[in-house]
């Protein structure tokens, strides 16, 4: 039985080793139809085609029963054409939680200028749009000077399947906006993001401002816009001015001006480039006293300096936690692979996020 289980095995890894090499083929086939339709402006769907390709294919194939699964097979290759396709015309997909002119659209738009950016209402719902094919990245912050991590997101990578191929960091600027024929005198009251009206509140007592709670600036910014209330300020970003036609009364009102946001690119593939040197690792270690010091000590014990730790609660095991750490090296060599594989002997789970390159400015 063992032989006829490896022998079967054999021929899959086969199979699939040939399978790899000529779906990468057909891709490249469907770059050169896709150029073929841009240039004479044809649809991307071409539901006769398609069918065609199926009735002839299928036919190749006797077993009545495998037929079944095969047309399935070939729908489900031509439907990641199409997709393809698609996104050669429109772009990469980037999924970001909020509104335009949000510090996550404006980020999404630094890291993929060329992609099409597309709206959801919270971090799970970017995140899940990724998993699940909508998209193909999701831009999402992971951190931010002023107000330290962002848990959702954290919680979503340690718990869900995607990679993280970079993390960007996007220095905040806050300004006071108004209605183009506003002045600060007219100002009342202040309308913003309860962490942008954290950061602004030295500047916001000195002018005797109320102040007033919203989802996001974006929206702030669209509801004053919408308003005509001489009375009624913003605090928001320079794009958030300019998408919804606002006046930058007073600009840089930040507490700080040490306010940076941290944002990750997460996305189905674990990128591989010599660019991305830094390392995201997750972990739990087992309920034992000295565990994490146990592990840490593996860390840098094979030469590499963590440069973030950080831990969270598990949701579904009461006073317990998982850890997020950062390292300044890749792991995706042989000094890597015995520091992960000692590591994982002495942890409940580990998982190798994803790489990045530091300090990447947007």
């Amino acid at each position: 039985m063992s032989n006829k289980l490896e022998e079967a095995r054999k021929i899959i890894n086969e199979v699939d080793s040939q399978m790899a090499e000529l779906f990468e083929k057909r891709m490249r086939a469907a770059e050169m139809v896709y150029e073929y339709k841009k240039e004479f402006g044809l649809p991307i769907l071409d539901q006769k085609r398609e069918d065609a390709v199926i009735e002839r294919n299928s036919a190749l194939v006797e077993d009545h029963v495998l037929k079944g699964y095969y047309i399935d097979y070939l729908k489900n290759v031509m439907s990641l054409s199409r997709a393809y396709q698609y996104r050669m015309q429109n772009g990469l997909k980037v999924a970001y939680s909020g509104v335009e002119g949000a510090f996550a659209h404006i980020a999404a738009g630094r890291i993929f200028p060329e992609g099409n950016r597309i709206s959801y209402g919270d971090f799970k719902t970017a995140y899940d749009s990724v998993v699940n094919g909508e998209c193909d990245v999701a831009v999402l912050p992971i951190e931010n000077s002023y107000a330290g991590e962002v848990g959702q997101t954290i919680d979503l990578i340690f718990s869900g399947t995607l990679f993280i191929n970079g993390i960007y960091e996007l220095e905040i600027h806050q300004n006071l906006l108004g209605l183009p024929s506003a002045s600060v005198e007219d100002i009342k009251k202040v309308i913003s993001h309860p962490q942008a009206l954290g950061q602004c509140n030295e500047y916001i007592q000195m002018r005797g401002f109320e102040t007033e709670e919203a989802s996001n600036t974006a929206f702030a910014a669209k509801t004053l816009a919408e308003s005509n209330d001489k009375t009624l300020g913003v605090i928001a970003s320079v794009e958030t001015a300019e998408l919804y036609g606002l006046k930058v009364i007073e600009a840089n009102i930040n507490k700080s001006g040490e306010n940076t946001t941290r944002f990750a690119v997460l996305s189905k593939v674990k990128a591989a480039s010599p660019s991305l040197s830094s390392t995201v690792l997750m972990f739990t270690v087992k309920h034992e006293a000295g565990s994490l010091a146990n592990a840490i000590g593996i860390i840098g014990k094979y030469g590499y300096n963590m440069t973030a730790l950080r831990s969270r609660p598990m949701k579904k095991h009461s006073w317990q936690y998982y850890f997020y750490i950062e390292i300044d090296s890749a792991v995706d060599n042989e000094n890597g692979r015995k520091m992960t594989e000692e590591l994982g002997k002495m942890c409940d789970c580990l998982k190798i996020v994803g790489t990045f390159a530091p300090h990447t400015e947007i």
